[in-house]
């Protein structure tokens, strides 16, 4: 990513300006692509669901076998200081935790982890393709160790050519038709009843996918089990949720249309809903 000079980055230790943020070709994210990493959205230099976020690093962290070399509230505290520091209206900041500096280039490293902070401005969806929706293609995959979130994206980097050929904007993961996730995105569908679902196998947690469940409970009923293709072109309605997007309506999978082929009204309610919860979360944190 392109090094604004007036940013600043935590790295191994230190706060450091981001256009001399580096780690040495030692490191496993280099050699192996070993690591974890988590991302969040800054509001002026107010974390949101930063909480979440931290729960999903650390259980990442765990999964992958590696230590984060810093006390939970000390993390924390890093965190508000880099956003301090960079003081950016919109904002994201990608935590990365990595097996470190390796002597064999294989072995993770004996005095520990490498952790990163990147923080630099963000720019959210345009209205535009909320009232378009995304068109999108499957493919047959499934990420290894998908509850943690790894730094390993070699497949859909791989797609990203297929993906635009064909005019499309994301693709979504299936194995034996069995719907698990976008490669940056949570999926869900809004059966003809209502009902909201989203799948609970070979899939990462998302934050958003999290809070809008809750949202969605609370007018609609919800499930969390197995989706499949042909569940998504009976669907009603279909939708995407990640950290910067929130919700996105998916309209087209594989060249058909999902429900009328445009955004619907479920999906567009749970989005009315979250940005008011987001709303609600960043005018609390800001009085804590």
């Amino acid at each position: 990513m392109p090094s604004n000079p007036e940013l600043y980055a935590f790295v191994r230790g230190e706060i450091v300006p981001l256009a001399s943020a580096s780690l040495h070709v030692s490191d496993l994210s280099i050699q192996r692509g070993y690591g974890i990493f988590d991302y969040f959205r800054i509001h002026e230099t107010q974390p949101l669901f930063v909480e979440d976020h931290l729960d999903r690093f650390y259980e990442s962290a765990r999964l992958m076998q590696l230590a984060v070399p810093m006390s939970r509230e000390v993390l924390h505290n890093m965190i508000l200081e880099l956003a301090q520091r960079n003081n950016l209206a919109l904002s994201g900041i990608k935590l990365l935790l990595t097996g470190g500096y390796s002597d064999d280039g294989y072995t993770p490293a004996p005095d520990g982890a490498s952790l990163v902070m990147i923080h630099q401005p963000l720019t959210m969806v345009e209205q535009a393709l909320i009232d378009r929706g995304i068109r999108i293609m499957s493919h047959e995959y499934v990420r290894e160790v998908a509850r943690a979130k790894t730094i390993n994206y070699t497949m859909g980097i791989r797609l990203i050519q297929r993906v635009r050929e064909l005019g499309l904007d994301d693709v979504l993961y299936h194995q034996g038709g069995v719907v698990s996730e976008f490669p940056r995105s949570n999926f869900f569908i809004v059966r003809q009843d209502n009902t909201v679902v989203t799948p609970a196998l070979d899939m990462l947690f998302g934050i958003t996918r999290k809070k809008v469940l809750q949202l969605a409970s609370q007018q609609y009923p919800i499930e969390e089990g197995t989706v499949t293709l042909d569940d998504i072109w009976q669907a009603k309605e279909a939708f995407l949720t990640n950290t910067t997007k929130r919700l996105l309506p998916v309209v087209e999978l594989d060249g058909k249309p999902i429900g009328t082929g445009k955004p619907g009204e479920v999906t567009l309610s749970l989005l009315a809903a979250f940005q008011e919860l987001e709303q609600a979360e960043l005018a609390k944190a800001s009085v804590a």
